[in-house]
C-alpha cells in the first residue's frame, strides 16, 4: 500500500505565557541551536547507545544530523510565534516519513525530549529559568505530538507494526548502471505480497557492517514496473570518505543474499493536475525519475513533460536508457543534460552546470527536484525567477533536511 500525505493537522498553539517567553528567546536558542543538538545527540547516544542502529554515523560526524534537528526545532518554534511564516507541514511530513521507516515509535518521544531539554539547560546555563524551561518544554512538545499523531497515520495506512517495520528481502539480480552505480533487484523472502510503492517514495535498508555496526540508509524506489519485485539503485558516495552502506551494497552484496528492508515512505511524486511538469535532478538524485516517468506512462502519457539531468559524465548518468525507452510511451517529452566533461561524440548535451534559463518553462509548470542541497538551492531560485510559485515547486533530500524551501527567496 502507498504511503499518502495525511491531512494537514490543526495548527498547533502555544499557550499566552509560552509564547511570550519563545518570542524573547527564540534568538538565543537559534543562535546556540547547533550546539543544543549535538550535545543532546552525546547525551542520548552516551545513554542507550543501541540507538546508534538508528542513525546515519557518517552524518553524526559530519554534523548534518545535528545541524538538521538544530534548524527543525528553530523553524518549528518559529512558526508557533509568527502567523506569517512559511507552514513546516512539508517538513514535519518528511521527517515522519523517515521515522516510519526506521521504526520510530511514541515512547521514544519522551527520552529524546528528556536528552533535548536537557540540552537546552547545559548549554544556556544560568540563563536556563523554570519559565524558558517550561517554556521549551510545551514547543518540543507540541512538537513530538503533532510526529507522533501523523506517524501513527502513516504506520496505520501502510498496515505497518512501528515494533517490526523491516521484511526480508532476496537480492535477485544485479546491474552495475554505471561505474559508481548499482541497482539491486529485490523480492520479499517472507512469502507475503510486495507492498505497493507510490511513485518517488523510498525505503530504508538497513546492513550489519563488517566492523559490527549496523546502520540504515534511504534509497528512491527506482522502478515501478514489476508487481512482485522491489528495485533500489545505490550510487556510490564520492564526496568525502567512501559511504560505508553504498560501498558494501555495491561490493559485499550477493545474488541471493538477504536485506532487512522497511515499508515505502515519503510525499515526493507527480502532482495532482494536467499542467506540465520539468523533473531536474543532478548525480543521485537521477534514481526518483524513472518511476515517475512510468507512472506518467501509465496514467497521463499527453501530459507535457521535461527532464533535466546533470552528472559528470554520460557515463555516471544512470537509467539514462531505461529512462529514454520508458518516455517514449508518452507523447510530449522533451530531454536536457549536462556533463562535467563532455563526450566529443555526443552533439546534443550541454557542457558544465545546469542552466535552466536554456529551457522552455512556464510558470504554470510544476517543477520537481532532487540533488544536492546546493542544486536544490539553484532550481527553486531558477523557478521562482521564471514566476512559478512557491507552491508549485518540490524537492527531494537524500540525507538530512539542512535547507527548507522558506530558507530561499526569490
Amino acid at each position: 500500500m502507498s504511503l499518502t500525505a495525511p491531512p494537514r493537522p490543526a495548527h498547533p498553539a502555544l499557550s499566552p505565557a509560552a509564547e511570550s517567553v519563545v518570542r524573547a528567546t527564540a534568538g538565543v536558542v537559534a543562535e546556540h541551536s547547533e550546539q543544543i543538538s549535538a550535545r543532546f545527540y552525546e547525551s542520548m547516544l552516551g545513554e542507550r547507545p543501541e540507538l546508534w542502529r538508528l542513525f546515519n554515523r557518517a552524518n553524526q560526524e559530519t554534523g548534518e544530523q545535528s545541524r538538521a534537528l538544530a534548524a527543525s526545532v528553530v523553524a518549528y518554534a518559529v512558526q508557533l510565534i509568527d502567523p506569517d511564516a512559511p507552514s513546516f507541514d512539508p517538513v514535519l511530513r518528511r521527517i515522519a516519513g523517515k521515522h516510519i521507516t526506521l521504526g520510530i515509535t511514541p515512547e521514544q518521544y519522551t527520552l529524546v525530549g528528556r536528552h533535548l531539554l536537557g540540552a537546552v539547560a547545559d548549554i544556556l546555563g544560568a540563563a536556563t529559568t523554570p519559565a524558558i524551561a517550561a517554556a521549551w518544554d510545551e514547543v518540543y512538545w507540541l512538537f513530538a505530538t503533532q510526529l507522533i499523531a501523523t506517524e501513527a497515520r502513516l504506520y496505520a495506512a501502510a498496515g505497518i507494526d512501528p515494533h517490526n517495520p523491516l521484511r526480508p528481502y532476496r537480492v535477485v539480480r544485479r546491474t552495475q548502471e554505471s561505474p559508481g552505480t548499482v541497482s539491486l533487484v529485490l523480492e520479499p523472502a517472507d512469502g507475503a505480497p510486495l507492498p505497493a510503492p507510490a511513485a518517488g517514495q523510498y525505503v530504508t535498508v538497513f546492513v550489519d557492517l563488517a566492523d559490527g555496526t549496523r546502520q540504515p540508509r534511504q534509497y528512491s524506489v527506482s522502478s515501478l514496473a514489476s508487481d512482485t519485485r522491489l528495485q533500489i539503485t545505490v550510487a556510490q558516495v564520492r564526496n568525502g570518505p567512501p559511504g560505508q552502506v553504498s560501498t558494501h551494497l555495491q561490493d559485499s552484496v550477493a545474488v541471493g543474499d538477504i536485506l532487512e528492508v522497511s515499508g515505502p515512505a515519503g510525499d515526493f511524486g507527480v502532482p495532482a493536475g494536467v499542467g506540465p511538469l520539468l523533473i531536474a535532478t543532478a548525480g543521485a538524485g537521477i534514481t526518483t525519475v524513472l518511476p515517475l516517468v512510468e507512472h506518467l506512462a501509465r496514467t497521463q502519457p499527453d501530459r507535457p513533460l521535461t527532464l533535466a539531468h546533470a552528472d559528470r559524465s554520460r557515463s555516471d548518468h544512470a537509467l539514462r536508457g531505461e529512462i529514454a525507452t520508458t518516455a517514449k510511451a508518452l507523447d510530449d517529452v522533451v530531454s536536457h543534460s549536462w556533463y562535467e566533461i563532455l563526450d566529443a561524440d555526443d552533439p546534443t548535451s550541454n557542457v558544465g552546470l545546469m542552466d535552466l534559463e536554456l529551457i522552455d518553462f512556464t510558470a504554470d509548470t510544476h517543477v520537481l527536484s532532487c540533488g544536492p542541497l546546493p542544486f536544490l538551492r539553484a532550481v527553486r531560485l531558477a523557478a521562482l525567477g521564471r514566476g512559478v510559485p512557491p507552491e508549485r515547486i518540490s524537492y527531494e533530500v537524500f540525507g538530512p533536511d539542512l535547507w527548507s524551501p522558506a530558507t530561499v527567496t526569490a
